[in-house]
């Protein structure tokens, strides 16, 4: 299904490409009214490779940029802790007051009940969106050094024209030297609004879809960043039969024969507090499968849960396990990133792969 390179000829095993920004939370509060905030980092393509050191064990690395100031050192001292390598950072010179370059700050509230998460991104003329494709000696990086799996996202491809260039420039040197690539269409209606929308997003993505080996994506996502129409998206998830996902499964390959896995996370909103839980994967040799589905799931904060699936499904595909197990992995994965603050998982290993095999809540002791 994927051939993947070996451990012992590469320096990472997962490199991710995408901006890291400064997450301000208001904890139980609201942005409007809060007096303080906790700092975290997050990032969507940064948090798959972090979910993929911190908890699953793997040597890992993110390809960014940051304005060289006390919030980029901060931010950087945020990702050391999180266990990446910092040394594919680029650090833009600071002009003093962010005219040129800035640092991206994302300021969100978790929602609870009836009211629904907020997030309220600061990002524009960030330094991670001024990264030009030939920043970063691709080829020295994925060829010389050596890297097992690439993760990247529309996200970041969406940031800024400079953005999607490079995106494609790391995808193709990946492919070039035997990288496996996946790719999380996170489609944003913010990110796109100003650069043409839905449309401009398909083109962008439609180009580097063809470089990648696993594609992640809701069902939203394959429909305003590919352009493929899921049956019954519009009604409640849970009422979606899993055959309106096969079908869009067998379209979506025959348009993209390169794609080895397509993995889409299935929620149904309750509440900001309660969501129906789940996932799917398809793969040539698995066919479709599908991960427990997990109903009425209290979340705490939502914001990672998709991020925390791909990492959980992209440890089971390195870890050589089949598509049934690996996307088990990532929907328990993103269960519990989601039962804690945060952009990133806090769950661990034996965490995940025990509520992935049907274990509960019981307390250990």
């Amino acid at each position: 299904m994927l051939k993947i390179k070996p451990a012992a000829e590469c320096r990472y095993d997962i490199l991710s490409l995408g901006e890291v920004m400064l997450r301000l939370d208001p904890g139980e509060g609201r942005i409007r009214t809060a007096r303080e905030f906790r700092a975290w980092e997050g990032g969507g393509e940064y948090n798959v490779a972090r979910g993929l050191c911190r908890v699953f064990g793997y040597r890992g690395a993110i390809a960014t940029a940051l304005a060289d100031n006390e919030i980029g050192h901060l931010i950087e001292s945020l990702i050391l802790a999180g266990g990446l390598d910092t040394q594919q950072i680029q650090w833009l010179p600071y002009d003093g007051i962010g005219r040129q370059v800035r640092n991206g700050l994302n300021f969100t509230e978790r929602g609870f009940g009836l009211r629904g998460a907020v997030g309220v991104s600061d990002r524009a003329h960030t330094a991670a969106s001024q990264l030009k494709a030939d920043d970063i000696d691709w080829d020295e990086l994925f060829g010389q050094q050596g890297v097992r799996w690439l993760h990247t996202g529309g996200i970041f491809a969406g940031l800024s024209q400079s953005s999607a260039e490079t995106v494609l420039a790391a995808v193709k040197a990946a492919k070039r030297h035997g990288t496996v690539v996946s790719y999380d269409l996170n489609y944003r209606p913010s990110i796109w609004r100003a650069t043409g929308g839905p449309a401009r997003a398909q083109e962008v993505n439609r180009e580097i879809a063809r470089y990648v080996d696993v594609m992640i994506g809701n069902e939203e996502d394959f429909t305003a960043a590919l352009g493929f129409e899921v049956a019954g998206l519009d009604e409640d998830i849970s009422t979606i039969e899993v055959d309106s996902f096969a079908a869009m499964i067998a379209t979506v390959v025959q348009s993209y024969p390169n794609f080895a896995v397509v993995a889409t996370t299935l929620r149904t909103v309750h509440s900001a507090s309660v969501n129906d839980w789940g996932a799917i994967a398809w793969s040539a040799d698995s066919g479709l499968v599908r991960a427990k589905h997990r109903l009425g799931l209290e979340i705490l904060d939502r914001v990672g849960g998709g991020d925390s699936f791909a990492s959980g499904l992209i440890h089971g595909l390195l870890d050589a396990q089949d598509l049934q197990v690996a996307v088990e992995y990532g929907a328990a994965h993103g269960a519990l990133a989601m039962t804690t603050p945060g952009d990133t998982s806090m769950a661990t290993r034996t965490e995940v792969i025990k509520l992935a095999s049907g274990g509960n809540a019981r307390v250990d002791r």
